[in-house]
């Protein structure tokens, strides 16, 4: 057989089929949600000087837009919104609020140059959470947007799982308020039920019916689809993409910052402007002052993401680190580790006994061998499972510890309710 010729590349490109069905902005404005919808995450909570921090952080690895919160919610998120715009970031500053006058007017006070303004479009948001009609929601968008819009704010609507709500309310809703001065309007998947070809379709509809001029997207991670729902609204030309750092956010989280910006970067060839060696920094910055640990396996940031152990993968790793890595671990600020462990092959022995200077003959190395592989299956799980064992009585329940909720509630004479306990509605069960 012919040998590989040396101007034919080693790796071959799958993406180069679907170039031309791309149509990426020509700008793009990573919108950091971290410090708003990250700190909604069950158990986070970010104090203002931890905020100050992460957003110091994306700003210095270049994001352009960062929610710094919802001013309205408690002084001391008031406090914090206050500080980050007046922190002198390069980052613009956003915050957020519902459509109701006295949260626009916590955003102006606090100094941002940007508002998000977000209101509920579903029927079964309308009718259950706001219990509004589709007129009472349409005017009182329109006239908060007004409001933030004379008050010289630029305005991002946003509407509450849109991707679930009648597209002739969504129409006239997003139309309504981009004549009140909205600058961008952003399409929100609340629950994260789009796949990609769905959401591609969804918003090429929202294209033809609103004809925005600058938009955006909202991804939840439910089902685990809302990089790839993300990328899917990129190729569609949406300029402006919500990102998480390590995907934190309610329920499943968000859609995940390192993510985006690798996949725009290494996949797509778009330079974002994001110092993407800084981006493991962040992550670990950001798992720190969350308290939520980085999964193992998660993508780019996880500590396995460029590990090896089986054998044939440190062996093809080690005469060229493309076998196995999709990037260099260098990209994101990562360095490559060679695990010792049962599936452990020989070659990685010989590359761990180089980091020391250290030689060893072939009977020595089958010796060490047997033994690293020997080891790793006769050791216990005791630490791991003491360890997942403190995990679970965190995270199964990461709020405040109820047993103190309810002293509380004795202390201040709540009595016994002789009412029925009230039961969420489900499909079906609903009057």
């Amino acid at each position: 057989m012919a040998g590989r010729s040396s101007t034919q590349p080693l790796v071959e490109d799958p993406h180069e089929l679907a170039r031309d069905q791309r149509h990426l902005p020509e700008r793009l404005v990573l919108w950091d949600e971290t410090l708003r919808d990250g700190e909604q995450m069950p158990g986070v909570h970010f104090s203002p000087e931890e905020k100050l921090a992460i957003a110091e952080k994306l700003s210095e690895v270049g994001i352009p837009l960062l929610n710094a919160g919802i001013p309205v919610v408690s002084p001391e998120e008031a406090e914090s919104v206050h500080r980050l715009a007046h922190a002198g970031l390069k980052a613009k500053v956003l915050a957020a609020a519902r459509t109701v006058p006295g949260d626009v007017d916590a955003v102006i006070r606090s100094g941002v140059d940007h508002i998000a303004i977000f209101v509920a479009a579903s029927q079964v948001h309308l009718r259950y959470k706001l219990q509004m009609t589709e007129e009472e929601v349409l005017a009182a968008s329109v006239a908060q947007v007004r409001r933030a819009h004379e008050a010289g704010l630029h305005v991002a609507f946003v509407t509450e799982d849109t991707v679930r709500a009648p597209f002739p309310f969504v129409e006239r809703l997003y139309r309504a308020c981009r004549e009140a001065g909205a600058d961008r309007l952003v399409v929100s998947d609340t629950v994260g039920i789009m796949t990609p070809s769905t959401f591609r379709a969804f918003l090429r509809e929202f294209r033809r019916r609103v004809e925005p001029t600058d938009w955006s997207v909202h991804c939840h991670n439910d089902f685990g689809m809302a990089t790839a729902n993300t990328l899917t609204a990129l190729e569609e030309g949406v300029p402006a993409p919500h990102v998480c750092v390590n995907g934190l956010g309610e329920r499943a989280g968000n859609t995940s910052l390192e993510e985006v910006v690798m996949s725009l970067e290494a996949l797509y060839g778009y330079r974002t402007g994001v110092r993407t060696e800084a981006l493991y920094e962040l992550s670990r910055l950001v798992e720190e002052l969350s308290g939520v640990p980085i999964p193992p396996n998660k993508a780019l940031v996880g500590y396995n993401a460029f590990a090896h152990e089986a054998g044939i993968h440190s062996h093809g790793v080690l005469r060229h680190t493309l076998t196995y890595e999709p990037i260099q671990p260098e990209r994101v600020g990562r360095h490559r580790l060679f695990v010792l462990g049962k599936h452990t092959g020989k070659a990685a022995v010989v590359e761990k006994l180089k980091e020391r200077q250290l030689e060893a003959t072939e009977p020595q190395l089958a010796s060490l061998l047997a033994r690293v592989k020997r080891e790793a299956e006769s050791r216990g799980k005791g630490a791991s499972r003491e360890f997942l064992a403190r995990y679970h009585a965190l995270f199964e329940n990461p709020g405040l510890d109820e047993e103190e909720f309810f002293s509380w509630a004795r202390e201040l004479g709540v009595r016994p309710s002789r009412a029925p306990l009230p039961s969420p509605g489900v499909a079906g069960g609903a009057p």
